[in-house]
């Protein structure tokens, strides 16, 4: 309906023309976002061509928005990969959601941080670091909260929109010493605004209208409040005696037709009314969207069979029992373990419908808080994004590397591998200091 690219169009102007900013707002605030609505890559594909556009070299640009991208993964494509987890490991979906969420929180205090100093220097760093602390602290202020008393749907988007909020009121009275451009070469132009269009008041709430319509639906929906998850329609179970134990085993799957995609699909609906598109473009839409996920809808379906088949067969207890006599080492290994499920596989949700139960279950066998090495697990598979093939594909296809995946993967690796040792000293504090942030 061109709704999306006039807030794009909104978002570009309400920057300034500086870079800091310009990076903050687009890569970090925007591109969680795009993470929360579409994922799979697709915040590299959105907002490389508009950093590129504001003057970031091309390479820059796309390590930056994958960089930015790291945080928000976890609750990406609406909460798909904690569902996934959820599914795979028996472990209640809002106590997961709140578990990752509480390791993504300090995760979240980095990357702004690294992408001023990566647009801009350690010059441009130390003049923005009171922009580096707004833009972690806005937007776990939205993420943290939803994600632990509401649910996985909405984290990235609420993060998202109050960082924006809150970074928008901020550069309006804080300035950098200095106006700075790529690579921190200092700008003359007085003027910060990026330029002189104007958006009333009306206009920016109707952009956000369609944001507000979707965050309504799925809280009132899906929140513990809400007694529609609860009705099940049907239960699906299966006993057998288990060929290790000697004893009964009951795997069951229950229907419930009010799951988080029925309110997201409601919302679809109140927003289609809203926006009123015409029939032309809406059969095109629909069928651009069928052809680009009819191969992933196809994916998951075949993964979660993988996964069951892999957990249900005893291949991920015996391959826990293993695991387990490292010891306490394993701490280390499990955000490691998501790393390279999703640098194999390209998806978050895939690494942890192949790996969940194998975590939890070393989990179990080491004595560890049930949640821990799960969610540590799920948000190492989201800082493995930046080096995933896959993912990389898609975030290349609107610059000009383009089928050079590789030299794009290279550039991305040591930072990284900085990300990754911040998490695993994140997990290990957790587990010395903090193990009651993993109970429930």
């Amino acid at each position: 309906s061109g709704h999306f690219d006039k807030f794009r169009e909104w978002l570009i102007h309400s920057a300034t023309r500086d870079v800091r900013i310009q990076a903050i707002l687009i890569a970090w605030s925007f591109g969680a976002l795009i993470e929360g609505l579409v994922g799979f890559g697709s915040p590299w594909a959105y907002v490389v061509p508009i950093l590129i556009s504001l003057g970031v070299a091309d390479l820059e640009a796309i390590r930056v928005a994958a960089l930015a991208n790291n945080a928000p993964v976890s609750y990406g494509a609406l909460g798909a990969p904690i569902i996934m987890l959820a599914a795979v490991t028996g472990l209640p979906l809002l106590n997961l959601s709140a578990s990752v969420g509480r390791i993504v929180a300090f995760l979240a205090l980095f990357p702004p941080w690294l992408l001023i100093y990566l647009v801009s220097g350690k010059e441009g760093l130390k003049e923005a670091w009171p922009l580096a602390i707004v833009a972690s602290l806005s937007y776990i202020l939205g993420q943290f909260p939803t994600s632990n008393f509401i649910g996985p749907y909405l984290p990235d988007i609420m993060g998202s929109l109050t960082s924006f909020a809150i970074i928008l009121a901020f550069v309006r009275y804080w300035k950098p010493k200095n106006l700075r451009g790529f690579g921190g070469k200092i700008l003359d132009e007085k003027e910060l605004r990026s330029s002189d269009v104007k958006f009333t008041a009306g206009q920016v709430a109707w952009l956000f209208l369609p944001f507000i319509v979707l965050i309504i639906v799925v809280v009132l929906g899906t929140g513990p409040w809400s007694p529609l998850p609860k009705i099940v329609l049907q239960v699906f179970s299966v006993k057998a005696i288990s060929s290790i134990t000697h004893k009964a085993m009951a795997v069951s799957f229950i229907f419930s037709p009010f799951v988080g995609g029925t309110f997201i699909f409601i919302s679809w609906l109140i927003i289609l009314a809203i926006l009123r598109p015409n029939i032309q473009k809406f059969g095109e839409a629909m069928k651009k969207s069928f052809n680009q996920l009819w191969g992933a809808i196809i994916t998951a379906m075949f993964m979660v069979a993988l996964a069951n088949t892999f957990n249900y067969s005893g291949m991920a207890g015996s391959l826990a029992y293993a695991f387990s006599q490292v010891g306490w080492i394993f701490i280390l290994l499990a955000p490691i373990l998501g790393w390279i499920g999703v640098a194999l596989s390209g998806s978050n949700t895939s690494a942890n419908a192949m790996f969940g139960y194998l975590q939890y279950s070393v989990g179990r066998l080491l004595g560890f808080p049930p949640y821990l090495l799960p969610s540590l697990g799920s948000v190492g598979a989201e800082i493995g994004k930046p080096v995933a093939p896959q993912t990389a594909s898609v975030g290349v296809s609107t610059s000009k590397y383009l089928r050079k995946e590789g030299d794009v993967i290279r550039h991305n690796m040591g930072w990284t591998l900085v990300i990754l040792f911040y998490l695993i000293l994140i997990g290990v504090l957790i587990l010395v200091f903090m193990p009651w942030a993993m109970q429930f």
